[in-house]
């Protein structure tokens, strides 16, 4: 059956979003779940039965609160350096005393990756570790069904009040007695965010009618994604933030009563990297600072040690048990012991067990053996220990044998709360490998088939033989069938194997083992019949019958070895080496290839080479020019060789062989300007001197020299509104930089901001939308009123202008560069490599997605968290889908489009 390379390529992708569905599945780990809120059980464990005849235990409910009021106050993307290092002494004198010296307890929170605010806020108030699906859905935050703590606190009739991320307010609708949301989303602004939330801090300070106050920062986070950690607006921000710690902390002190204290918690959701952004797993961004400050805990005395470190889930349990509620079922964090060690040793070993008790019975629901977990034992015995202790006490025992004893019992709940958190946690890390497997293997076969299919999809008639008929009628096909369909039962019929796969139907499971069966018996096919091609006797034996150069075996061997090395997280981590690697040899064969168009075709006539083309049947008698190497037995590439002849005989000959060693010189140039990866990110580079502020002013004159080569390497194709557009749009972007601090004018001697660059953003936005519509008019223009080529190509270039601008917006100055660098490689690939070598259309695409990918990296980023690269990868690689069009110098830059695309992210 023969099909249009259309229609081919579209049913390839529809199986292969079958195999991707199924991979994700099973790629994302489930976490671990209890019975649903409104399923749990409200009856608290009592204490463990003492050994004996007659004794029980009289302490059956819930231990009272430890503290009055809670007031929380989370600060979005605050590092534990911005507290404990040098800029917390610097900045944040009055919080800084108070570790150092006051009645506090400070820890080193760590966050499981994903670090991104929602799933944050999720392990910080249910205690469970989220999955990396929650990455998908952060934009996006439906309400919050799990048992948590906020459900907890209101359900116990607490009342709380937020202000901050709305982010709150969409996880917990109608949890809140009083709420003020503010968005996110403008990441230039650091102080009105910030502001909304203070405005209401003095008059619910002075009122008694709330228990829990919640309050979320986000300016410190966007200062990171607009700057950085090292930016200098981060020491107002932290001095901001300190001030306002001082203030309600003296509050809560003077409101304290007799009966309970206060408690002061400052967190944050999760760090930021070097370059300020976060979502990865780095050290800058898995490190948080977590703060008890309360009346209740002894001063500190002596030298400050470091900080202990803590789990982020551990909060919910501690603050459960300090409000007096029941832990969230769902938790795996540990009770914090510091924080209530101030309570006799039996309220201690009460705390410890509810604790053990809750982890234990999560266990059971999630783990068939859960008797054999090391965890659960250690928990049984730490629990008959528990009652040995409590029969001493009821005894009257007072003894120092009772204290040894209830530090001995204290110390094994302790190493049990460890041992069974431990292995909660790694059942989130548990893959659904049936899943990922059959999925990996439609994957794989689609990409097979594709493979095979190239050559007669980029033919002139664009048509593909798909042999149905032979392999579906055939014993293979059958036999293979039989074979997957009983590899099926066994793999879901064990005791031990829970997977997505097994749970459909099996008319379903049936359908997916035909299709593979039928995908393998079609690539045999389509490989024995291109065996059987190459084995017969060419028309012309004077031509060769290979059409593979060096680049397309160099494409091909490089896109299999980087999806190879993507099975090893060393080679995820440093995957902007792999492309380095690639593009810098993709260069040394572009030039390689450019030689010998040059010097092994200067021999030749053009008349004679003319003469070959209109007698190709007859070109072993009549061809005289010994050094061409024709490639492949039909015409077209002999015009190919024939047009690369008569473009190297100009001027742009040399030019065109220097053009690799260009952009070979201008990437090592850009490597320089950033450290990425993990190993190396720590490293000194030209982008941390540049964005130092004692270097400001060689920063401002880079930028404002990079915008000036924006403009005149885009400009060239556009019409005169468009030209005039750009130009004040780019002098709008370097007045946006000015705004916000990054850059200055040459005017401009004082450090104070003009604005806060929300004018400039919108005058340049104003610019991107006015240029992508002049160039929107003009193709609609070419398709409907006339087939003008040239407005046609006039309108995409202006389409294409304005996502520059785009791009030149969102770039950090320091990046700049990268911008420029880009713009300039793909002019010269595209008139001194693409045009004298005749690239086809599939040539092109890759090595656009390949530079695409690393001009990536040499922004800075890094694919640090492989599952989180995953769903980078799958976002950002189908959104850069590349397009030819009919005229090879309209085509726009398509790694353009994916550089801007992942700058936007």
């Amino acid at each position: 059956m023969r099909l249009r390379s259309g229609v081919f390529a579209s049913s390839c992708l529809l199986v292969q979003a079958l195999g991707v569905a199924l991979f994700l599945r099973g790629f994302f780990p489930v976490p671990v779940r209890s019975l649903p809120r409104r399923e749990a059980r409200a009856d608290s464990p009592a204490e463990p039965a003492p050994p004996g005849p007659g004794m029980v235990s009289n302490w059956t409910k819930i231990p009272a609160p430890l503290f009055n009021k809670v007031v929380i106050v989370l600060i979005d993307a605050l590092r534990d350096d911005f507290v404990f290092g040098s800029k917390g002494k610097q900045f944040m004198p009055y919080t800084t005393q108070v570790v150092e010296k006051g009645t506090s307890y400070s820890f080193i929170a760590e966050a499981k990756p994903p670090t991104v605010t929602m799933p944050r806020i999720k392990a910080l108030m249910t205690g469970s570790i989220p999955g990396f699906i929650d990455v998908v859905v952060n934009l996006n935050s439906p309400a919050l069904l799990d048992d948590n703590l906020i459900w907890q606190a209101k359900a116990a009739g607490k009342r709380i009040i937020f202000y901050g991320d709305d982010t709150w307010v969409k996880l917990f609708p109608k949890h809140f007695m009083e709420y003020d949301g503010t968005t996110s989303f403008f990441v230039s602004d650091f102080t009105e965010v910030d502001d909304n939330v203070t405005r209401h801090l003095d008059r619910v300070l002075k009122r008694e009618d709330w228990d829990i106050l919640i309050l979320h920062y986000l300016g410190l986070d966007h200062i990171g994604h607009i700057s950085g950690p090292n930016s200098p607006l981060v020491g107002p921000k932290l001095r901001e933030m300190d001030n306002i710690l001082k203030k309600i902390h003296i509050s809560l002190l003077s409101k304290e009563e007799a009966s309970l204290p206060n408690l002061l918690v400052v967190c944050g959701d999760h760090g930021m990297s070097e370059t300020g952004s976060h979502g990865g797993s780095s050290e800058g961004e898995v490190h948080t600072p977590l703060l008890f400050i309360s009346s209740a805990f002894e001063k500190r005395s002596g030298p400050l040690t470091q900080p202990e470190r803590v789990q982020q889930t551990d909060l919910a349990s501690t603050l459960a048990v300090g409000l007096g509620l029941p832990i969230s079922r769902n938790s795996v964090g540990n009770l914090i012991l510091p924080v209530v060690g101030g309570k006799t040793m039996r309220e201690q070993l009460r705390f410890v067990h509810l604790n053990g008790f809750q982890l234990s019975r999560l266990l059971q629901e999630n783990t068939p053996a859960y008797e054999k977990d090391p965890g659960y034992e250690h928990f049984k015995i730490a629990e008959k220990s528990h009652g040995n202790w409590i029969k001493l006490y009821l005894e009257g025992n007072n003894s120092e044998i009772l204290l040894n004893l209830g530090k001995k019992v204290l110390k094994q709940y302790l190493e049990a709360l460890k041992t069974l958190s431990s292995s909660l946690s790694k059942q989130v890390a548990q893959y659904d490998m049936y899943s990922m497997m059959v999925g990996t293997v439609i994957i794989m076969e689609v990409l097979l088939l594709l493979l095979l299919s190239v050559p007669k999809a980029l033919s002139k008639r664009a048509e593909f033989e798909v042999p149905l008929s032979p392999p579906l009628f055939s014993l293979l096909f059958y036999l293979m069938c039989l074979m997957l369909c009983a590899v099926h039962v066994i793999v879901c019929t064990s005791a031990e194997s829970l997977c997505y796969f097994c749970s459909m139907s099996w008319l379903t499971a049936v359908g997916v083992m035909m299709l593979i069966s039928a995908l393998m018996c079609g690539i045999l096919s389509a490989i024995a019949k291109i065996f059987e091609n190459s084995r017969l006797p060419p028309k012309n034996p004077a031509v060769s019958s290979s059409s593979w150069s060096e680049i397309d075996v160099l494409i091909l061997a490089g896109t299999i070895g980087h999806v190879l090395s993507l099975g090893a997280s060393s080679f995820i981590e440093e995957e902007h080496q792999t492309w380095y690697f690639l593009i810098n040899t993709l260069c040394l064969v572009l030039c390689q290839d450019l030689c010998r168009n040059t010097f092994l075709l200067k021999e030749c006539d053009p008349k004679h080479s003319t003469s070959m083309k209109q007698n190709f049947d007859s070109l072993g008698e009549t061809s005289d020019c010994k050094n061409i190497d024709i490639p492949a037995a039909d015409s077209s590439k002999l015009d190919k060789a024939t047009s690369s002849s008569e473009f190297m005989k100009g001027s742009h000959k040399w030019i065109s062989l220097a053009t690799p060693w260009v952009i070979l010189i201008c990437c090592r140039l850009l490597r320089s300007l950033n450290q990425t990866g993990v190993q190396w990110a720590h490293r000194p580079d030209f982008g941390h001197w540049l964005t130092s502020s004692e270097h400001k002013p060689e920063l401002s004159f880079l930028a404002a020299v990079s915008l000036l080569m924006i403009f005149f390497l885009v400009q060239r194709r556009c019409s005169l509104v468009s030209k005039i557009a750009m130009a004040l749009g780019l002098l709008g972007v370097y007045s946006y930089r000015a705004a916000v601090g990054n850059v200055i004018f040459p005017w401009q001697h004082g450090g104070k901001d003009i604005s806060k660059g929300i004018t400039e953003a919108r005058f340049v936005y104003v610019f991107v939308l006015g240029i992508v519509f002049t160039g929107t008019k003009d193709l609609l223009k070419s398709q409907v009123i006339s087939a003008d080529s040239s407005m046609k190509n006039t309108g995409l270039w202006e389409v294409y202008s304005g996502l520059v601008l785009l791009a030149a917006l969102l770039f950090r100055p320091h990046n700049l560069p990268v911008l420029v660098f880009c713009l300039l490689i793909q002019t010269m690939m595209t008139k001194y490599i693409w045009r004298p070598l005749k690239s086809d259309a599939a040539q092109i695409t890759i090595m656009h997605y390949w530079f695409g990918q690393a001009f990536f990296y040499f922004q800075e980023f890094s694919s640090s968290g492989s599952r989180l690269f995953l769903l980078r990868s799958i976002a950002l690689n189908s959104s850069c889908h590349l397009r030819c069009f009919g005229d090879g110098s309209a085509v726009p830059p398509v790694h353009m489009e994916c550089l801007l695309s992942k700058t936007a992210v």
